[in-house]
């Protein structure tokens, strides 16, 4: 009794699996490819970061180690889409879809949606060649186009930037046509400094020279200054002022620094050489008569003497 019931046990058991057997397969071999292609992107990322590390281990330049971290941000996203795209076609594959058919529609697809998204096609193009040429990198700051700020983020797609008021700007590779980077190799902090017409010119230079050169001798700035005040001359003449024109040859993004510490240090200096800073002047011609004469008017307006 015993055993016939085992018997129809067994029965029953291997008919389940003669039936469920080929769809436990396939779901195993699915799990299997979805495990694999999670394990092989975790390993993949941390092999690129691993080798990122390293790498900026060995370099001295800080602007190379920004540009090593940009790129393996970038390999460590391809790497993902890459992994995930191949499993994705092997599941396919596994689940009874062809997946030839599949490609064959896809670049008729792709060329139709080439053409309806030349702009994001452009900003892929875009962005490799930004990487590429080593223009843009993680830690800079630069002005595309009519935005300016810090990059926080560079990707294939877009550049990401925030601005001194904290705004982030999401700038699309393809609409970048030229990038100013004020970031790389030294920086100039030029300045514009007014004065009164009346100031003597070259004494106000020699002021400035000396200003520059107890700015450079501070410890908390002979780091950021990396040679003497360069002073150009008088720039223009305009309404009111002579404006004279400097600069500082200064370490990358600490120009602006330098350059406020400078004027504040400068308006000291003036405020005890007795340097006017110009104010608006304005001269009122009253106009003549026939005679040549001034108007009656004006001569009312003219102040009198002691004597008359």
């Amino acid at each position: 009794m015993q055993d016939g019931m085992f018997d129809r046990s067994l029965d029953l058991v291997q008919s389940t699996w003669s039936h469920m057997g080929p769809a436990a397969f396939t779901a195993l071999r699915v799990l299997v490819i979805v495990i694999v292609a999670w394990v092989a992107v975790a390993v993949l990322q941390r092999t690129i970061r691993a080798f990122r590390v390293r790498i900026a281990a060995r370099l001295d330049d800080r602007e190379a180690v920004q540009r090593a971290e940009t790129l393996g941000r970038v390999f460590r996203y391809l790497a993902a889409v890459v992994v995930t795209l191949i499993a994705g076609m092997l599941v396919m594959g596994e689940l009874g879809v062809s997946v030839a058919p599949i490609l064959g529609a896809a670049g008729v697809v792709g060329l139709a949606v080439g053409f309806g998204a030349q702009s994001l096609v452009r900003d892929y193009f875009t962005g490799f060649f930004l990487l590429l040429e080593n223009q843009i990198r993680q830690g800079d700051v630069v002005q595309l186009g009519s935005h300016a700020g810090l990059v926080e983020e560079v990707t294939l797609r877009y550049v990401q930037l925030r601005d001194y008021d904290g705004h982030v700007h999401f700038v699309p590779n393809g609409q970048i046509t030229t990038v100013v980077n004020m970031s790389r190799g030294h920086a100039q902090s030029v300045i514009d400094v007014a004065v009164a017409h009346r100031e003597n010119v070259d004494d106000v230079m020699a002021l400035m020279r000396d200003v520059g050169r107890e700015l450079r001798a501070d410890p908390a700035f002979s780091e950021r200054i990396l040679d003497e005040l360069e002073v150009a001359g008088v720039e223009r003449w305009a309404d009111s002022a002579v404006v004279i024109r400097c600069r500082f040859r200064c370490r990358p993004l600490e120009q602006w620094n330098v350059r406020r510490e400078y004027l504040r240090r400068l308006k000291v200096a003036f405020d005890v050489r007795g340097v006017q800073i110009p104010f608006p002047h304005l001269i009122v011609y009253a106009g003549q008569d026939r005679s040549g004469a001034a108007p009656a008017w004006a001569l009312q307006l003219t102040p009198r003497t002691p004597n008359g």
